[in-house]
């Protein structure tokens, strides 16, 4: 399909490291179409993963647990951007209802991608979802290869930043004493998933350990992560940098950026982390590092399984009832990991 000097809206509303694992689709989609206007289509709350990115022409925003909740609304946005953008293509990358839903009223000249089920006899030309194979980044530049649309290499996970959000953190950091001797380590201690949140009184005894050794922790995270954070605080002997429930989208990724290594559990914030190239110790379970881990070399995954099954979803392994949580994996590996990729950078 050739994809240059066309109008082409993306439709994409999912969550938070899901849309940051789309950045290296829009790099190469922008390369295959230098000269087309691109038009990128997502949840309001998440605007500042592709704010500033230079391969995307203009944002527009649903949102879809608001004000834009409901059929009626996205139908009006859909047929907004049909006149507005007048789109050429409108290439879909997941195949819920919402999103395919919106992909197919904008009424497009084309429509390709994705699809629930419901709507792919609309479609243009339909491309499954290849979840068996490969990395859901690469799951998605693999929509552009069904297309036959040329694939270059890609420069990874990718958030840009702005001088407005790094004078924001700069603030911040000296407004709780961070000098710029410090050497931070970052952590993020929250999941959605209850079942891939690694115990708290371990996060807080690797932090203290770093500590010791003269690093500082910082604990990020949004507002609903601050509880978690607070009883992970209060069994620490050292006092660490709370940033969590204090930054934006934008500033987290700068605030993140400062660290030297990221620990974390399976999230948002993770992915956040490998789009600021900053090396991360992933722990990781039910989900299967495969499909969902860091995408990235900078980094070491502590898995606690060891089989995921073949095709099993991770609510499907949850269900089982034979999950045994991420309390398989020890503190002792998570410094060792800390401390091997430490002593790379240093």
């Amino acid at each position: 399909m050739e994809l240059n000097h066309k109008r082409i809206v993306v439709t994409f509303l999912m969550h938070l490291g899901d849309v940051i694992l789309t950045t290296p689709f829009m790099y190469v989609l922008r390369q295959a179409a230098p000269d087309s206007h691109i038009t990128y289509v997502m949840d309001e709350k998440l605007k500042d993963v592709m704010l500033y990115n230079p391969y995307i022409d203009e944002i527009i925003t649903v949102d879809k647990k608001g004000k834009d909740n409901s059929i009626r609304a996205l139908y009006r946005i859909a047929r907004n951007i049909h006149c507005k953008v007048q789109p050429d293509v409108v290439i879909n990358l997941h195949p819920n209802e919402r999103t395919s839903f919106l992909a197919w009223a904008i009424g497009a000249k084309k429509t390709v991608g994705m699809s629930h089920f419901l709507f792919r006899p609309w479609m243009t030309t339909y491309t499954r979802l290849d979840r068996r194979t490969r990395h859901a980044a690469d799951m998605y530049i693999n929509v552009l290869e069904q297309l036959k649309v040329p694939i270059v290499p890609n420069k990874g996970l990718q958030i840009f930043s702005c001088p407005q959000w790094q004078s924001t953190v700069d603030d911040l950091y000296k407004a709780q004493g961070v000098s710029a001797y410090d050497t931070l380590v970052g952590f993020n201690v929250g999941s959605a998933v209850p079942e891939k949140r690694w115990p708290k009184e371990r996060f807080a005894a690797v932090a203290d350990t770093l500590a010791d050794e003269g690093y500082v922790p910082v604990f990020f995270g949004g507002p609903m992560d601050e509880e978690m954070v607070a009883e992970v605080v209060a069994g620490m002997s050292h006092t660490p940098i709370i940033m969590t429930g204090r930054l934006g989208l934008g500033e987290l990724a700068e605030a993140i950026k400062r660290c030297r290594l990221f620990i974390t559990n399976d999230s948002g914030p993770m992915h956040v982390a490998v789009s600021q190239q900053v090396p991360v110790v992933a722990l990781y379970g039910p989900s299967n590092p495969k499909f969902y881990g860091p995408y990235t070399t900078k980094c070491i995954v502590l898995e606690s399984m060891t089989d995921y099954g073949i095709g099993k979803s991770m609510k499907q392994i949850i269900r089982e009832g034979k999950y045994k949580g991420l309390s398989v994996i020890s503190e002792e590996a998570v410094l060792e990991a800390a401390h091997t990729l430490l002593q790379k950078q240093e």
